[in-house]
């Protein structure tokens, strides 16, 4: 018999809030509890990635293509700083994971930065050739006299 974890996630998850809630921890199922709250973990580190991986998309496509620089790319790289900004904010302890998470985002940015620019992939560093300060400083737009 399938339990209620494997049959329907949103009430077994209400129910182990309400066992934890009343002390009640030998009814709690506590592997899968702690299995979830690993995934939490893992789901906050990949948004840090993603946000990276757009944030460094649309910078390789303003260095890369300056005459198709636009107001919509400056929003995007506007508020995936200010995301960025406010993720790490509500998980300090990223922090640590942020040169790694670079690595990771900027393999993906370059991936598709080559479809999005139709340059191909040997035209970008093979590297992130910014620093972390850099990508989330407001006034660096790379290659240009943009502010």
């Amino acid at each position: 018999m399938p339990s209620l974890y494997d049959q329907d996630f949103y009430a077994w998850a209400n129910e182990q809030a309400a066992l934890l809630r009343a002390g009640k921890l030998s009814a709690a199922d506590i592997e899968h509890i702690a299995e979830e709250i690993e995934s939490m973990g893992k789901t906050e580190k990949r948004e840090l990635v993603n946000r990276l991986a757009v944030l460094l998309l649309h910078l390789l496509q303003w260095q890369f293509q300056p005459g198709r620089r636009s107001a919509s790319w400056v929003a995007t790289i506007t508020v995936q700083r200010d995301d960025l900004t406010d993720h790490l904010r509500d998980n300090p302890s990223l922090k640590s994971a942020v040169d790694q998470a670079i690595v990771d985002a900027y393999r993906k940015a370059a991936i598709l930065a080559t479809g999005e620019t139709d340059l191909p992939r040997t035209v970008f560093p093979p590297t992130c050739p910014w620093l972390f300060e850099q990508i989330m400083d407001a006034a660096f737009w790379p290659d240009s006299d943009h502010h």
